[in-house]
């Protein structure tokens, strides 16, 4: 419960409690009674305050019965005595008038005021609940936010690393052999870098971005393919502005180019965005060692940040022993 919505209950609470007991009863009883009907709101404001900011917070434990009664006790007896001395004193002293007949036992002032102390006293129980419980929540709420951008912030961390080691790879085997190819490689990954170390600072980049990615991914990966023809990229973006997390996509083609048979099959890649929703469809067959699960630590962090990121994303793996596809959708308006 936010800060002004309880401030609204306590000015409503008592808003009515001085129409319920000042308002109302001076227009319809005697007005001699109007000095005791104000004592006793100053002793309900008094004591549903003093149990609202002390006793609920020190004795409330519902797992421990006799410190609720203890406090209870507590606040009764608050109550008691502040009407006793607003009523019993200060109104005989200045007045001359007091609320109970003269020599009424203070036993039967306090059992007989047990009944008037538990309206004010259950209700500050109540607001003061509510407050405690609305913190908590927040504090939950809070930390439940900071554990997901610590480990949205470690799971990207991770996926850089794994797509440098990979790419870094590639371009060793063109130096290695001697290839013309060579240079591009490592100019196109330098561009993949800049790219990385500034966007992935950032919580969501524009969706042409993510795609710069790919593309860049996937030039890159050609330089070192016999037949280059047969991976298959079809874009249809009319929203390229819209926001999406980093390196979001890019596992799942650098999982294509790292496990998939690109001698003679290739793979087939589908990006578009109609209606702003990211449809993302990706087909590659394994290669004939590769017959069991592929899914590498990119792909399963990838996983864990649509599930934090996009809790109702679509995602459908098909992992047979001849292919490997993804079919992601994601709902980018709100972004």
């Amino acid at each position: 419960m936010k800060k002004k919505q309880l401030l609204f209950l306590h000015v409503f609470y008592w808003a009515m409690f001085v129409v319920g007991t000042i308002i109302v009863p001076e227009i319809y009883s005697k007005r001699e009674y109007s000095i005791l009907r104000i004592t006793y709101f100053i002793t309900s404001f008094v004591c549903f305050y003093f149990n609202y900011i002390f006793i609920v917070p020190i004795f409330f434990d519902i797992k421990k019965l006799y410190k609720i009664l203890i406090g209870f006790s507590i606040s009764v007896t608050c109550f008691v005595l502040v009407r006793y001395f607003t009523d019993e004193v200060i109104l005989k002293y200045f007045f001359g008038i007091s609320n109970y007949p003269e020599g009424t036992e203070f036993w039967y002032y306090f059992f007989d005021n047990i009944y008037n102390s538990v309206t004010s006293i259950f209700i500050s129980t109540v607001f003061c609940l509510f407050k405690i419980y609305s913190s908590l929540d927040a504090e939950r709420l809070q930390l439940v936010e900071e554990k997901k951008n610590a480990e949205l912030k470690a799971l990207k961390t991770q996926i850089n690393p794994h797509f440098i080691f990979n790419t870094l790879n590639n371009i060793y085997s063109l130096v290695y052999q001697k290839s013309e190819k060579a240079l591009p490689a490592i100019e196109e990954l330098g561009q993949l870098l800049r790219y990385s170390t500034k966007d992935l600072e950032e919580d969501f980049i524009s969706l042409d971005k993510e795609i710069g990615y790919i593309d860049s991914l996937t030039e890159l990966e050609k330089l070192r393919l016999r037949n280059p023809e047969l991976i298959l990229v079809e874009k249809n973006i009319q929203h390229p502005h819209l926001n999406i997390s980093p390196m979001l996509l890019v596992p799942f083609v650098e999982n294509a180019f790292k496990h998939g048979d690109l001698r003679g099959k290739g793979f087939e890649l589908k990006i578009s965005d109609q209606n702003k929703v990211l449809h993302f469809y990706l087909l590659n067959f394994k290669k004939d060692k590769m017959k069991d699960s592929v899914s590498g630590i990119g792909i399963q962090n990838v996983k864990k940040r649509l599930e934090i990121l996009y809790p109702k994303h679509e995602l459908n793996i098909k992992d047979s022993e001849t292919e490997f596809m993804v079919d992601l959708k994601i709902d980018l308006k709100d972004e």
